[in-house]
């Protein structure tokens, strides 16, 4: 069984930083690009960031760009999302995915900035 389980996320003031992390398993993780994609109060789903199976490339929203980096451990089978300059408009309900429409995502990490 394909699973996603996602943690780290937390209540952080404006400005702070937080990591996500995902666990992966049922799957050959290495093998596939991975997505986080994040869904706001009373919002759909919106892609964030994804990085191919060897990292070489990472793509950004232009939302996160320069603040958010995404980065795997092929050998944890763990996706990882480094979170920086917080802003209150990141807050959302974040989840690993297998494509950009979320399919596969697990039960998501909350992550609330407020001052």
């Amino acid at each position: 069984e394909e699973r996603l389980v996602e943690s780290g996320g937390g209540l952080v003031q404006p400005g702070g930083s937080l990591r996500l992390s995902c666990v992966a398993s049922g799957f050959t993780f290495s093998s596939y690009w991975m997505y986080w994609v994040r869904q706001a109060p009373g919002k759909g789903l919106e892609w964030v960031s994804s990085t191919s199976p060897g990292s070489s490339v990472r793509n950004y929203a232009d939302s996160v760009q320069g603040r958010f980096t995404i980065s795997r451990d092929n050998a944890k089978n763990t996706l990882y999302l480094q979170m920086n300059s917080l802003k209150p408009e990141d807050t959302a309900v974040y989840y690993c995915a297998r494509d950009r429409a979320g399919s596969g995502r697990g039960q998501g990490t909350q992550v609330t900035v407020s001052s």
